[in-house]
């Protein structure tokens, strides 16, 4: 295919991305933001190194090999944070403008408190969270007001919004991905979320079949989306949740993480801590072993599916995409310029393998800039670039016109295999009933005793191979069978369950989960701050009844958050139970050897009784 065809393909199915009031920055060309930056080189336990000044770098600079050894981070800086006039001229000017455009368009409300819409433990792990930021490495403060500056800068020079496009041809199927380029990721700063950095790429599919003539024809779509991985990340083409204008797919992209989603809405996202893994796993084995116990495993798995891997050890955080605010792609607010092609890979894509913005040293790598569209942070390829359907799960799935020809492909092969296990079943049989009948001649024969044995244990080796052949066979018969009814239902135009491959999919929080008052979300804000405040301060003046004083600490704040959450029947009914099972152990233990013997005397008249009713038949 040439180039002209591919810029035809990735024109037409071109994504609309809408995004939220307040949003700061859109996809753009690389090639302004690399000449707006510096090369840098960070060496072990060494300060970093300006290889390239800014004003001097090129994308052709950027290509270049350099030497500095396997341990050396390259990485570039966009931008330097303002000194302490130049930031507060911003805020002032920010304010200003927050003044005069209230209710327009580009001004950010958040929305209900995200730390409201989680349990107590999830806001006590968001605390720790937030006193690491004090440690760690961090992109400083001010270096977003810096970004918006320059950003700003150089939207006056030249206006252009840009995307860099991919078309890609697998196992029968034409992907096309569209690559977005952001300066930087405000989330942190700017939208109360988890990260500040510099530059982020983010990144959406769309997986087309070609017929013999060449026409192409769109089957599923997949959006990059934080740590959504494989079948959750994609939607099927007539999947009501896929939004189109026409035949582009709709993303309402976070507002400053700019993570990609199919539905309008703010979402609950989980940040997970590296040390508390052990904890997230052990939640996981317990969630999954609950469900199986429910009987939830397939028809309870729908109805989980909205909080489905939400968990107490991962830090909440909202990230909003309303889809109120600048609209880009076809027919939109601002339209997209040409797409910029990177098949084959340009050297500035091919060659560094850097980071594309700041390295702040962060040991959770969640400030540091990401790399280019090739590579992960560590330099390795990204998996999305050499498999982009194994990325979303494709790889296991042929185009749609291809599955009654893989089907067929697959029952000949069961055919095969069935005709296989027969004539195994038959010699094994055949020769089972031959030792059966030997081993029952040697019975009574004292001198054949121990070829008699290893006749029996021959018997039920070859016995238990053939029940295994049989239930093979009873299995690929089965299977047959559904294979049968499957290419029915294809012959008829039926497609199946359009979400049956999703395992955790990402909604938008309810208009419930929304709809909460404001003293639950001042509680929320307040509540650990003030269980810290208490404990030192029953430390301080009331040591003797410490374990009392948080006894009721405790109890306090869990009747407080039952009440703002309409759960006090729930939580006063497992009061009454947990109090009730006390009880009972505590009657256990001061009468336990009086329960023992009433439990034996008891037993033992009822065998007799059970017996002696037998007798009298």
């Amino acid at each position: 295919m040439t180039a002209r065809s591919d810029r035809a393909l990735l024109r037409r199915f071109e994504p609309v991305v809408r995004y939220t009031r307040g949003e700061q920055f859109f996809p753009m060309d690389v090639g302004p933001y690399v000449r707006a930056s510096s090369l840098w080189v960070q060496q072990p336990g060494a300060e970093p190194e300006c290889l390239v000044p800014e004003g001097e770098l090129t994308l052709d600079k950027l290509a270049l090999y350099r030497a500095d050894g396997s341990n050396a981070i390259h990485f570039l800086k966009f931008i330097e944070p303002l000194n302490i006039a130049e930031l507060a001229a911003y805020r002032l000017q920010r304010v200003a403008q927050g003044l005069a455009k209230r209710g327009e368009q580009d001004v950010f409300r958040p929305g209900r408190g995200r730390l409201a819409r989680v349990g107590y433990v999830s806001r006590l792990v968001d605390a720790l969270f937030s006193l690491t930021l004090l440690a760690r490495g961090r992109v400083p403060g001010d270096t977003s007001a810096a970004a918006i500056l320059e950003y700003q800068r150089v939207l006056a020079e030249g206006e252009h919004y840009c995307y860099y496009g991919r078309v890609e041809r697998q196992n029968g199927w034409v992907v096309l991905q569209y690559w977005f380029f952001y300066p930087f990721n405000n989330w942190r700063s700017g939208f109360f979320g988890v990260n500040d950095h510099e530059a982020d790429w983010e990144m959406a599919c769309v997986y087309c079949s070609e017929s013999a003539e060449g026409a192409v024809y769109p089957e599923w779509v997949a959006y990059a989306s934080h740590d959504f991985s494989g079948d959750d990340l994609r939607r099927r083409w007539d999947d009501p949740e896929l939004e189109r204008v026409g035949e582009h797919p709709v993303i309402y992209a976070g507002a400053g993480s700019h993570a990609s989603y199919f539905v309008r809405g703010e979402y609950l996202t989980e940040l997970e801590i590296v040390f508390l893994s052990p904890f997230v796993r052990l939640t996981r084995r317990l969630e999954r072993s609950l469900r199986r116990a429910l009987g939830q495993d397939q028809g309870g798995q729908a109805q989980a599916i909205g909080r489905a891997g939400f968990n107490t050890f991962r830090i909440p955080f909202v990230d909003y995409a309303r889809g109120d605010g600048l609209s880009i792609g076809p027919g939109q607010d601002k339209e997209w310029d040409e797409p910029r092609l990177l098949d084959p890979a340009p050297a500035w894509a091919l060659c560094y393998r850097g980071l594309w913005g700041l390295y702040a040293c962060d040991p959770v790598a969640g400030e540091n800039a990401p790399a280019g569209p090739l590579y992960d942070r560590d330099g390795t390829e990204r998996r999305v670039w050499y498999d982009p359907l194994g990325w979303a799960g494709l790889d296991k799935v042929p185009p749609s016109d291809e599955i009654r020809l893989r089907l067929q492909e697959r029952r000949e092969v069961l055919d095969a295999r069935r005709a296989e296990l027969d004539e195994a079943i038959s010699q094994k049989s055949h020769e089972l009933v031959g030792l059966g009948v030997e081993a029952a001649a040697m019975q009574g024969y004292p001198h054949l005793k121990d070829r008699h044995a290893a006749y029996e244990a021959q018997i039920e080796a070859l016995s238990g191979e053939l029940d295994r052949l049989r239930a093979q066979v009873a299995s690929d018969e089965a299977l047959l069978e559904a294979m049968g009814h499957y290419d029915q239902r294809l012959r008829a135009g039926e497609r199946g369950p359009m979400r049956a491959h999703i395992h955790r999919a990402h909604h938008p929080a309810s208009d419930d989960e929304l709809r909460l008052g404001r003293f639950a979300e001042t509680w929320a804000a307040i509540s650990i701050g003030v269980m810290m405040i208490g404990f030192v301060l029953l430390a301080l003046f009331s040591r003797e009844h410490l374990v009392l004083g948080l006894v009721a600490m405790v109890s306090l704040i869990v009747f407080i958050e039952s009440g703002f959450r309409g759960q006090l029947s729930r939580l006063i009914a497992s009061v009454t139970v947990g109090l009730a099972v006390v009880s009972a152990l505590v009657l256990l233990f001061e009468f336990f050897w009086l329960i023992v013997v009433l439990g034996v005397l008891i037993a033992g008249a009822y065998i007799v009784w059970e017996n002696l009713r037998e007798l009298l038949r």
